[in-house]
C-alpha cells in the first residue's frame, strides 16, 4: 500500500487489541462488557451474555438505552452456521393517524412527546432470544443490571458529560427527574442510584415479558400515556411480537457482509459498499483525499436511496436487490477527480447515540447487538415509578402524505440502529457496530474498509479519523487527518467542517481467527468503551 505524504491517521488513543481465546464482549461502557463476561463464565452463551450486558446499559447509560426502547440483532450460531436477524422495533399505536397528527398544526411528530413514542420492543426481543438460543434465565441475566440499579454505579467520564447536555430536558418533567442528582446531572464519579428501574427490573425478572405487556409496567405506561396526551393503549402492548427474519448482505473482497433487513438503514451501509467493491482502494492512502472522496461521495448514494426506500416492508416495498445490483452500481459508481463533490440535495437527518455491544463466547456462537431509545433521554418522559425514559422512535416519521416513511396505525418507523456482521464463507469473521444515528451506515462503511481494504488492527480500525455527511455538500472530517487532505477536499467542492472526537460515532469490533482460535477486539475510545476477553 502507497504511503507517500498520507500516513495513517488515527485517534490517539493509545489502546492495544484485546486478545484472547475462549470468549469476548466488547462495549460501550466497562460495567455492561464485565456483565457479559461474568454471564458467559457462569456457563451462559453469547445470547445470555448480550442480554445481561444491554440490561446493565440501560442502567448506567440511562440517555441512551433502556427498556422503554428497541433493539435489531443479527445472532450468529455456530452449531449450524447460520445467522439470525432479529427486530425487535415497535410499531406507532393504532390510534397514530397521520390526519390526525396534520389537525393538530403538526409538521412533523415532535420529539420530546408521548406523540413520539412506540411500543417499546427491545423487552420482547430480549425475552425471545433467551427463550429460542439462550441457555440461562431472565433473572439470571438480570442480576447485574439489578445490583447496579439498587446498589448503585459510579458515572463515567463520557457519560457525564452527554448526561449534562440533557439536564433542561429531565428538568421539564417531574418523572424524569429521578435521573438527576439534586436536580443536576451526575458528575464524573458520582454514584447513582437507581431504585425504581431496580424494583421495575425485579417484576420483569419475575414476570417475563408479559409483566412489561400486560401487567403492572403496561399498566403504567398507558396510564401516563393518556394523562400526558399520547396514544398507547393495552392493546398495542399486548399484541407485540418482535420478528425473526433473514438477514441481507453482499459480497465484498471476498466476505460475506450481512445487515438487518429495513426498517433499519442497514441497506445504506451495503449499498456504499457494493460502490466500492470492485475498486482497488488499496492504491490509494487511506487518509488521501482521493481516498476520502470516493467514500464520501459513495455514503450519499447509499444514505439517500435509504432515505427513500427505507420504511416498514409490511407497508413498503424496499427494492433492495435493485440497489444491490451490479447495474445500479455501475450507473452509480463515484468518480475521482476531477469529479466535484456531489450535491444530492437532501440530508441524511441528525445525529443521535445509542449503545452496541459485541459478543463471542467459547463455542464460536456470536451476537452483534443494539439497543436504544432514540435521541438522548428519548422522549424524555419516564413514567412515575418504573424508573425508564420512554424512546422516541415515532419521531423518524413524515407526516407527509404518499411519503414511504409517512405515519400509519401500527406501522414501524425508519430506524437508524444497525448492528454488523461479516462471514469467510459460513465461518464467523467479525462481528462489528458503529452507533451515532445516522452516522451507524457511515460508521460501518469506514471501519469495514479500514479492516478488510487496508488491513488494519482492530483497534487501529476504530481509531482512525472519521467523516461524517451532514447533508448537501457538508461533511465533517474528524481531527487528525493530514491537511493537505482537509484542503484538497475543499477544492473539491467539498465543505469541510473540522470537528473534535466527540460525536463521531462509537465502534465496537470483534474479530475471529479461526485457524489460531485466537479472538481479537477493538473498543471505542471516542466514549467509555472497554473489550474485556478470558
Amino acid at each position: 500500500m502507497p504511503t507517500s505524504s498520507y500516513n495513517i491517521a488515527r485517534f490517539n488513543s493509545r489502546r492495544s487489541p484485546v486478545f484472547s481465546r475462549r470468549g469476548m464482549v466488547a462495549a460501550s461502557q466497562p460495567l455492561a462488557s464485565l456483565a457479559g463476561i461474568r454471564t458467559l463464565l457462569r456457563g451462559g452463551n453469547a445470547v445470555d451474555a448480550a442480554v445481561a450486558a444491554a440490561a446493565v446499559l440501560g442502567v448506567v447509560e440511562p440517555y441512551q438505552t433502556g427498556l422503554g426502547g428497541d433493539a435489531f440483532a443479527l445472532i450468529y450460531l455456530a452449531g449450524t452456521r447460520q445467522v439470525k436477524a432479529l427486530n425487535a422495533s415497535g410499531p406507532a399505536p393504532a390510534a397514530a393517524r397521520l390526519e390526525d397528527y396534520r389537525a393538530r398544526g403538526l409538521a412533523v411528530v415532535p420529539e420530546h412527546s408521548p406523540l413520539a413514542w412506540t411500543v417499546p420492543g427491545c423487552v420482547d426481543g430480549w425475552c425471545q432470544m433467551l427463550e429460542r438460543h439462550g441457555r440461562l434465565s431472565l433473572p439470571e441475566v438480570l442480576e447485574a443490571a439489578i445490583q447496579y440499579a439498587e446498589d448503585g454505579f459510579p458515572v463515567a467520564p463520557g457519560d457525564a458529560f452527554s448526561w449534562r447536555q440533557s439536564e433542561e430536558l429531565l428538568r421539564q418533567h417531574p418523572e424524569s427527574g429521578v435521573l438527576l442528582c439534586d436536580g443536576c446531572a451526575p458528575r464524573p464519579g458520582d454514584v447513582v442510584l437507581q431504585r425504581d428501574l431496580a424494583r421495575t427490573l425485579r417484576l420483569l425478572a419475575k414476570g417475563g415479558r408479559d409483566e412489561f405487556y400486560r401487567g403492572e409496567i403496561a399498566e403504567r405506561l398507558v396510564a401516563y400515556s393518556r394523562q400526558a396526551g399520547g396514544l398507547l393503549t393495552r392493546e398495542d402492548l399486548a399484541s407485540y411480537r418482535a420478528d425473526w427474519q433473514e438477514p441481507i448482505g453482499i459480497e465484498y473482497h471476498g466476505l460475506r457482509v450481512l445487515e438487518c433487513p429495513p426498517n433499519g438503514q442497514g441497506l445504506a451501509a451495503l449499498v456504499a459498499l457494493q460502490l466500492m467493491s470492485d475498486l482497488d482502494l488499496q492504491a490509494l492512502p487511506r487518509e488521501s483525499p482521493e481516498c476520502l472522496h470516493l467514500l464520501i461521495e459513495a455514503m450519499k448514494c447509499g444514505m439517500i436511496h435509504a432515505a427513500r426506500h427505507v420504511a416498514d416492508p409490511r407497508f413498503e416495498t424496499t427494492p433492495i436487490d435493485v440497489l444491490l445490483s451490479e447495474d445500479f452500481r455501475r450507473w452509480n459508481r463515484p468518480a475521482l477527480p476531477p469529479g466535484k463533490a456531489m450535491d444530492p440535495g437532501a440530508s441524511p437527518g441528525g445525529g443521535s447515540d445509542t449503545v452496541y455491544l459485541a459478543v463471542v463466547d467459547p463455542e464460536g456462537n456470536a451476537v452483534s447487538f443494539i439497543n436504544s431509545i432514540y435521541g438522548d433521554f428519548g422522549s424524555g418522559h419516564a413514567v412515575d415509578g418504573l424508573g425508564f425514559l420512554m424512546q422516541n422512535r415515532g419521531a423518524g416519521f413524515s407526516l407527509e402524505a404518499g411519503h414511504p416513511k409517512r405515519l400509519a396505525p401500527g406501522k414501524r418507523p425508519y430506524h437508524t440502529i444497525m448492528p454488523g456482521l461479516v462471514l469467510s464463507g459460513e465461518a464467523l469473521h467479525t462481528v462489528f457496530g458503529v452507533t451515532g444515528g445516522f452516522m451507524q451506515p457511515q460508521g460501518h462503511l469506514q471501519v469495514l474498509v479500514n479492516l478488510i481494504d487496508f488491513g488494519m488492527d482492530v483497534q487501529s480500525a476504530v481509531d482512525a479519523p472519521r467523516f461524517w455527511w451532514k447533508e448537501g455538500r457538508r461533511v465533517i472530517l474528524e481531527d487528525g487527518l493530514p491537511q493537505a487532505t482537509y484542503d484538497r477536499l475543499a477544492g473539491w467542492g467539498h465543505e469541510v467542517v473540522r470537528q473534535g472526537h466527540r460525536g463521531m460515532g462509537g465502534a465496537q469490533v470483534i474479530r475471529v481467527w479461526p485457524d489460531r482460535g485466537v479472538l481479537g477486539a477493538g473498543s471505542e475510545p471516542r466514549q467509555d468503551g472497554c473489550a474485556i476477553g478470558f
